[in-house]
């Protein structure tokens, strides 16, 4: 099993800043907000009740009941609390889904550039990852006719993110649409819909391909806490499902993990009743530092850049730099940028071939501006130098 890229960067950036050097990490997905203070007050008052002892393994039903009642309100799905299954992330969740459903030499079909852990969850299942690539052409996203191109007889399911990590990239109503119908034409194939990213989403209203009359009883759909809640540390995320795959999903939780934290959850609960002011603010913050990203980005030569619609990254194509130095390092491929970005000016990206595209970086624009504003200066330094 590989490494994960995103976490391994953050290691290097943060041992680097150890060293005394002065560096700006743009590497993990992490809102650089702090949780709502109603949220954490939430918590606080779950400690001193005494929500402090084991949980139900799929969650507290107060939690499920609100998930069941935001998946009806946002999403337009019909999930009841025992189609709810509350783990320890989305990351969790996505790893007992594949679990439950793959058997060793079953094939995923995996939406690139993608998550980075979604082929190593794949192959820890024993199942066989395969990506189906889009470039900045394409807006990053896969269409319909590579997609049927992708199915054979061993496919069991379909996984991306929609906003999309690492590109930011939105699929639209009809673009869902495409993805239903191949799907509904093959009675064996789930959609796995990973929607983490869904309230920062600029495109206006966010669309489940869950809502699709043809794929809704085929579709799991997986989101958490951690992004539009600015709850990362919670480690909160959940699925709804087809009862059939939230009960083995149960059954693989209980023995590996059992439920999740007793107060998180309760607070979590809370946070999809309550005041969405918050997640709203942070979502026209991210907006706006996407645009000052795309600007200062877009004024250096040899970047290619897109608008992305979503999440908070930015995802260059950087290809135009390949076989170029600065006298001592070659750049030749993204690995070798990114390293070479880390060591010249002590910005920290993530390389594209972790997402599964060579030509490319990931970088996060959860920093302040400040920093947005140093790290574009600093990039535009280093390639200044490559010829």
């Amino acid at each position: 099993m590989a490494e994960s890229a995103t976490i391994k960067m953050a290691q290097l950036a943060r041992e680097l800043k150890a060293e005394g050097h002065d560096v700006i990490s743009l590497s993990l997905g992490e809102p650089d907000f702090d949780t709502p203070q109603h949220i954490k007050d939430a918590a606080k008052k779950a400690l001193d009740d005494g929500f402090t002892k084991y949980t139900p393994v799929p969650g507290l039903l107060e939690l499920r009941e609100s998930i069941q009642h935001k998946f009806k309100r946002d999403n337009n799905l019909d999930y009841g609390v025992k189609q709810i299954v509350v783990s320890n992330g989305a990351k969790q969740s996505i790893g007992n889904v594949c679990l439950s459903i793959l058997d060793p030499g079953d094939e995923v079909v995996i939406l690139a550039p993608y998550w980075v852990s979604y082929s190593e969850i794949v192959k820890l299942a024993e199942g066989v990852p395969v990506l189906v690539k889009a470039g900045i052409e394409q807006d990053y996203k896969v269409t319909k006719a590579q997609l049927e191109a992708a199915i054979t007889g061993r496919t069991r399911a379909i996984l991306f993110s929609s906003p999309c990590n690492p590109t930011g990239s939105v699929f639209s109503e009809a673009e869902l649409k495409d993805i239903a119908d191949v799907v509904a034409a093959h009675e064996d194939i789930y959609i796995i819909a990973d929607e983490i990213y869904e309230y920062i989403n600029f495109s206006g209203r966010h669309i489940s391909i869950g809502s699709f009359e043809n794929v809704k009883d085929r579709t799991i759909t997986v989101n958490g806490f951690s992004k539009g809640f600015a709850m990362t540390g919670w480690r909160l995320g959940y699925i709804g499902a087809p009862l059939e795959i939230a009960e083995a999903c149960n059954k693989i939780q209980g023995q590996v993990t059992s439920g999740a934290n007793a107060f998180s959850q309760k607070a979590a609960a809370y946070a999809l009743m309550a005041d969405m002011g918050p997640s709203l603010k942070m979502k026209e913050t991210f907006l706006k530092r996407r645009n000052l990203v795309i600007e200062g980005l877009s004024s250096i030569p040899g970047f290619k850049v897109n608008q992305p619609e979503g999440a908070f990254y930015l995802f260059p194509d950087i290809s135009e730099f390949f076989g170029k130095s600065d006298g001592e390092t070659t750049i030749n491929n993204a690995d070798d940028f990114c390293n070479y970005i880390l060591q010249s000016v002590h910005v920290a990206v993530v390389t594209g071939s972790a997402f599964g595209a060579d030509n490319c970086f990931r970088l996060s624009y959860a920093a302040s501006e400040e920093q947005l504003v140093e790290a574009i200066r600093r990039i535009k330094k280093a390639v200044a130098q490559l010829s």
